[in-house]
C-alpha cells in the first residue's frame, strides 16, 4: 500500500510502468523462497520517470534509497567508461555484488545508462541472475536488479503515436503491445547494453518496463508536484508558462514532451520569483 501510494503520487502518466513493478515487487516480496532475484528492466525516452521509480522502489526495500549501503547504483560511464578495461569490469562486477548479497541477501543493484554499456558487460553477472540455489556458497535469490536505458525508447513512442493517431486513450495500452517488440528490439539494438545478451536469451529479465511519453497534461503535473515539494501550493499562471517552455514532438501535433519532466526543476527556478 505505501509502495502504491508513493507511485500514485509521485510517478505521472506511467499506468503501465506502476502496474507492473507493483505487481512484480508485491509478488516478489511476499514469496518467502524465491527461484531468482527480481530483474526489471525500465525502458523510455529521459526525464518519463525511470531513475524516480528505481529510487522509490529502492527506498521501499531499504528506507534510506540510494543512501542506504545496501543499494548500488552503477552508472556505464562513471564506472565502466574504458572498452578496453572490459575483462577488468567483469571481474570487479561479480566481486562487487557477490561481498555485497553476502553481507545483505536483499541488497538491490541498479545499472544506469544501460544503453550506454559495452556490449557483453552486462552478461559477468549472469550467474547471479539464473535459477541457482547458491552460487560458491551465496543465494542471490532475495536480491533486485534494476536496469534503467533510453533503448527502446523510440519503439515505445510509436506505439503510444500510433495509438494517438488511432483515437485509442494511452491507458488502453497493455504491457502484451509493448513487452514483446521491446525485448526483441533490445537484444537487436547494439547501443542497448543488452545487445546478444544472455540474459534475454535465458529469459533472465522478469519484465521489460515501458515509460511513455508524457503528455501536456503530465508534464503539468510534475511541475505542481515540484512547486508542492519546495513547499509553496501550485500557481496555475506559474504551471502554464513552464509547460510553455518546454519542446513537444511530433513537430505538427505536438503531443509528447521530448524531454520528459527532466527540466523541469531547471525551468521553475526561473519562474520562482
Amino acid at each position: 500500500a505505501a509502495l502504491k501510494g508513493q507511485l500514485d503520487a509521485k510517478l505521472f502518466g506511467q499506468h503501465l510502468a506502476k502496474d507492473v513493478v507493483l505487481k512484480a515487487v508485491m509478488g516478489f516480496s511476499n514469496n518467502p523462497s524465491p527461484k531468482k532475484p527480481l530483474t526489471l528492466s525500465l525502458h523510455g525516452w529521459a526525464g518519463t520517470g525511470k531513475n524516480f521509480l528505481s529510487q522509490i522502489l529502492a527506498e521501499h526495500v531499504h528506507s534510506p534509497g540510494l543512501r542506504s549501503k545496501f543499494v548500488h547504483l552503477f552508472l556505464a560511464t562513471l564506472h565502466f567508461p574504458h572498452h578496453d578495461q572490459i575483462k577488468l569490469y567483469k571481474e570487479q562486477l561479480q566481486n562487487w555484488i557477490r561481498g555485497n548479497v553476502s553481507a545483505c541477501p536483499h541488497s538491490v543493484f541498479i545499472f544506469d545508462e544501460m544503453d550506454k554499456m559495452h556490449p557483453g558487460l552486462i552478461d559477468a553477472i549472469k550467474p547471479f541472475l539464473d535459477y541457482y540455489e547458491q552460487v560458491d556458497g551465496v543465494s542471490y535469490r532475495k536480491a533486485i536488479f534494476i536496469f534503467l536505458s533510453n533503448a527502446g525508447g523510440d519503439l515505445i513512442n510509436k506505439a503510444a503515436l500510433d495509438f494517438w493517431i488511432s483515437g485509442k486513450q494511452r491507458e488502453e495500452i497493455q504491457l502484451k503491445d509493448l513487452e514483446p517488440m521491446l525485448s526483441v528490439g533490445v537484444f537487436n539494438n547494439k547501443n542497448s547494453g543488452l545487445w546478444h545478451s544472455s540474459l534475454i536469451d535465458r529469459n533472465l529479465i522478469d519484465y521489460f518496463v515501458p515509460f511513455l511519453p508524457l503528455e501536456h497534461k503530465h508534464v503539468k503535473m510534475c511541475i505542481r508536484a515540484e512547486m508542492t515539494a519546495r513547499g509553496y501550493a501550485p500557481d496555475e499562471e506559474v504551471v502554464q508558462a513552464v509547460a510553455d517552455e518546454m519542446t513537444f514532438f511530433p513537430k505538427e501535433q505536438k503531443i509528447f514532451s521530448d524531454k520528459g519532466c527532466k527540466t523541469v526543476q531547471a525551468k521553475l527556478d526561473i519562474h520562482e520569483d
